[in-house]
């Protein structure tokens, strides 16, 4: 009997009730606190060996220059708000300022983090 489709009859079979449980943590994990969520979720990774949408994070970070960028990322792996992160040496820049094309140059700071610290992230990096 397919308990998707039908409704259970009786106390649940054993391979229902792991189905149940499953569900049962699934609902319980997505109305928790994100800190909370994230521990599940990697938990959930790690029982089923899949990946969970939207738990981790890429975040581009313009800096003037390599020693502002250098400084950036050691802060931000101090303070643990990041896993890696990779420093693109010089990129160039095209953009509109003043109704006027302008090119310059930036070093681009690629972050890889977990999405429940982007907002600390984000107020260490402001």
């Amino acid at each position: 009997m397919n308990c998707w489709c039908q409704r259970c009859q009786g106390p649940p079979q054993n391979g229902h009730r792991s189905t149940w449980i499953l569900v049962l943590l699934v609902i319980i994990g997505s109305c928790m606190h994100p800190i909370l969520k994230s521990i599940f979720s990697q938990i959930h990774s790690a029982i089923t060996g899949s990946y969970i949408s939207g738990s981790h994070s890429l975040v581009f970070v313009n800096c003037p220059n390599e020693q502002i960028a250098k400084e950036i990322a050691r802060g931000i792996l101090e303070k643990r708000l990041a896993a890696s992160m990779n420093i693109m040496p010089r990129t160039s820049v095209l953009s509109i300022w003043d109704g006027e094309i302008e090119e310059s140059t930036e070093i681009l700071l690629i972050i890889r983090t977990n999405t429940f610290k982007i907002s600390e992230l984000f107020a260490y990096i402001r």
